[in-house]
């Protein structure tokens, strides 16, 4: 009777999961969409300065339509009234091409719906590489150059920095352990500020390495000359990126470390004679891997939060250069545009991270009975 009654049992437990997950992942979504509403929202009120700077925006189409007009030599032919009605009508014809006729609430409400469905429009005045004036291309063509170097820094320093510091967790007080708390404050500086000295150094006194772009002019032809002029104009950032966070880094995991080796299970296993890699790897490592995770996730999340400074000083066409070009230029389009692809990587690792913290830690469960 109990036999026959544990296969329906199973399926009950089963489907019963499969609700508690449906319904977590519902409300998730929805939580999450919400949160990147509000945010986008207000990324489209702040980059705007509540209007004002549609007003600088009118001011600058004012100027420029006035250049282009009396830059025709048949203009100054024309009466004054002519005149003035000529550049007028241009004028009213770029600002209703811009929608900038319209009151900016109904204009925000507008960039939000096309920013939610990634319908990122046209830039007002920057361009792809290949001509293209659509938000979108323009970020998919610069989004990689920041996502290669800023995602290679982050891995190197990640894992050197959990490697090192589950080693020095072992080793405490040694010469290397009082080194990297000794070292640990140079990663006050941010990382441009190292690049800095890095050019002047390698690129200027000891000119062994590119100061800045991302791959020789003209391009080499070959696949593989063109990964290494890619490499080695990578280097001098890398090391900056890397100099920077290593430090304090390797202190932060060294210091989790520590409190963790002192639990009582990882006492136990000492006991037992087990073999230290073994403690490291299973007792010490896994139970904290949920940490580790979140810190690697938000970690790569970041990744082009201080972008626009570093790839300024090394001249990386990524996508820090561009939104620093879009805010010189005030292009609105284009800022919405690059804060909308970062609100949706950060709601999708966010989601992401719920799931794996169920998978990796036993005492995480989704939902509740």
């Amino acid at each position: 009777m109990s036999l026959a009654g544990a296969p329906s049992a199973s399926r009950t437990g089963r489907l019963r999961d499969a609700r508690r997950l449906a319904l977590f992942t519902v409300k998730r979504v929805i939580a999450l969409f919400l949160t990147v509403l509000v945010g986008v929202y207000l990324a489209i009120i702040i980059a705007n300065m509540g209007g004002q700077v549609d007003e600088l925006r009118m001011a600058q189409i004012r100027a420029n339509i006035s250049e282009q007009v009396r830059g025709d030599p048949g203009f100054f032919e024309l009466p004054q009234q002519e005149r003035n009605e000529l550049v007028e009508r241009q004028i009213a014809l770029e600002v209703e091409r811009l929608n900038l006729d319209q009151p900016f609430i109904l204009r925000s409400v507008d960039y939000l719906r096309q920013a939610i469905f990634l319908d990122l429009g046209r830039a007002e005045q920057m361009h792809s590489d290949h001509g293209s004036r659509q938000v979108y291309n323009i970020i998919v063509e610069r989004l990689p150059a920041t996502l290669l170097l800023f995602g290679t820094a982050n891995f190197l320093v990640f894992f050197t920095s959990v490697f090192i510091a589950l080693a020095l967790s072992r080793r405490y007080g040694s010469a290397l352990d009082r080194a990297v708390i000794a070292l640990a404050p140079s990663s006050a500086a941010p990382g441009w500020f190292y690049g800095i000295f890095f050019i002047l150094v390698f690129a200027f006194v000891i000119p062994i390495l590119p100061a800045g772009g991302m791959v020789d002019v003209p391009p080499p032809e070959g696949t593989l000359d063109y990964a290494l002029s890619i490499l080695r104009h990578m280097l001098l950032p890398l090391a900056a990126m890397f100099v920077s966070t290593i430090f304090i880094s390797i202190y932060s995991w060294r210091t989790f470390f520590l409190i963790h080796s002192s639990e009582d299970y990882v006492e136990m296993a000492r006991a037992k004679g087990l073999p230290s890699r073994m403690i490291e790897r299973r007792y010490i490592l896994r139970p904290t891997l949920s940490p580790i995770i979140t810190s690697f996730a938000l970690m790569l999340i970041g990744l082009w939060s201080g972008a626009i400074i570093l790839e300024q000083v090394f001249a990386w066409p990524g996508l820090g250069t561009l939104l620093f070009q879009a805010i010189g230029h005030r292009d609105t389009p284009v800022i919405i545009g690059g804060v909308v692809i970062f609100a949706y990587l950060l709601a999708v690792t966010v989601f992401l991270l719920d799931i794996l913290y169920a998978v990796l830690d036993p005492r995480v469960r989704i939902g509740t009975d």
